[in-house]
């Protein structure tokens, strides 16, 4: 088993930034992929960026590269999601999720464990 814990979550002004955590607990944390999803009201829950194990290579959904930056700290148990230039339509609940795959995938059904999820609300 492994426990996901996000935070950092928050209301921000458009172009604002947040930096959302993920602290994880249970089995060793180095060896899943790591990923953070989201979901708006009314829509599917959709992948925003995702880690390797050794945390060399990321992905990014179109949507947010350039502006989001995905990574983590092994030592620490954690992944984190830098988010800048934030906009209105970025405004979702933030999910972290780990995988025992062996490499990113942008399907949430490969995903094994998640989080509570945390709010992000951008305004206008």
């Amino acid at each position: 088993q492994v426990q996901l814990v996000e935070s950092g979550g928050g209301l921000v002004q458009a172009g604002g930034s947040l930096r959302l955590s993920c602290a994880a607990s249970g089995r060793t944390f180095s060896n899943y992929v790591m990923a953070w999803f989201r979901q708006a009201p009314g829509k599917e829950r959709a992948f925003v960026a995702g880690v390797e194990r050794s945390g060399i290579n990321t992905y990014y959904a179109d949507s947010v590269k350039g502006r989001f930056s995905i990574s983590r700290d092994n030592a620490k148990n954690t992944v984190y999601l830098q988010m800048n230039s934030l906009k209105p339509e970025d405004t979702a609940v933030y999910y972290c999720a780990a995988s025992a795959v062996t490499v990113v995938v942008t399907s949430s059904q490969y995903y094994d464990y998640w989080g509570q999820g945390t709010q992000v609300t951008v305004s206008s």
